[in-house]
Parts: C-alpha cells; structure tokens; sequence
C-alpha cells in the first residue's frame, strides 16, 4: 500500500518494581508478624505482582501492535540492512529520539516502515517506536526521526527490530 502513511509511536508504559522486605519481631522465637502487618504485607505482595504483570502485558502488547501495522503494509520487504540507527539522544521534552537512515536499493521509489525498540542494557524493552520514511527515491537515502512514548532514562539503547520497505 504505496499510500499507506504510518507515522506512529507505539508506546509502553514500563511499570517500575517493587521490593518488599518481610519484617519481624526480632526475637527469633518464631511468633509470626502481626495481623495488620501480615495483612500489608500480602496487599503489598499483590499489588507488586500485578504491576509486573501489567507491565509484562504493557510490553507484550505494544510489540504485537508494532509488529501488526507492519504487516498490515502488503507486498513488503524485509530490510533490516538497509536501516541505520544514530545514537539515543534526550529531547527537550524528555523523550527518548534517534535518528534513523533508510537506504532504498530497489529500482524505485518506495517507503520504510521501521519499528525501533528501545532497551536498557541488559536487553529488556522499555518502549517500541514505529515511524514511516515515505517516497524514497531509488538509489537514495533518507532521514526520519524515532521518538519514544514517554520519558526513558538511564542507559537507554536503540536497535532496528523490524524494517520493512514497500
């Protein structure tokens, strides 16, 4: 669909977690906590819990989104090679961006579709980005810009999960 424009963030809403510390009386005698602690506790335990799970599901949920409007593109190719990714960088708005470079090497113009996921160093995704680089001139190259959902912070890096040029 030569026509179809997508220029979309998908965003995920990464939910912090908790640690929880089990208290006691200190006296080492085996007297379990008190009800109303115990009863925290376990509301606290609950809530955690369903915070990573909603966080787990926040991200499952955006990568499926991202990866149907690419699919959605008909008579695509994959072309992960011909996409560049510059460095993450922190706009004046606290999101995340990165520059990226498609390089169309078919015969004629075509657009890019390209998702972005952005991931802390030990590899877990903190938000996914797709954006459109449309009508690329055969033999050319061209610019977009990737911008995260929400504000990311620490160490955050950028990787091409998917391209697509159609």
């Amino acid at each position: 669909m030569a026509g179809h424009r997508m220029r979309t963030a998908v965003g995920v809403a990464v939910l912090a977690g908790a640690v929880l510390t089990g208290c006691s009386d200190g006296g080492g005698d085996g007297d379990a906590p008190s009800d109303a602690g115990s009863a925290a506790a376990s509301r606290a335990a609950s809530a955690a819990s369903s915070l990573a799970s909603q966080g787990a599901d926040a991200v499952a949920s955006a990568t499926a989104e991202a990866g149907r409007r690419l699919e959605d593109i008909r008579e695509g190719t994959d072309v992960e090679g011909d996409v560049k990714l510059g460095d993450p960088r922190t706009d004046a708005d606290g999101r995340t961006t990165v520059e990226v470079t498609v390089r169309n090497t078919a015969d004629s113009t075509k657009s890019f579709a390209v998702q972005v996921n952005y991931t802390d160093p030990g590899g877990t995704l903190l938000d996914t980005a797709v954006v459109t680089v449309p009508d690329v001139p055969a033999g050319k190259t061209a610019r977009a810009t990737a911008r995260s959902s929400h504000d990311l912070s620490g160490d955050v890096r950028a990787a091409v999960a998917r391209a697509v040029r159609y």
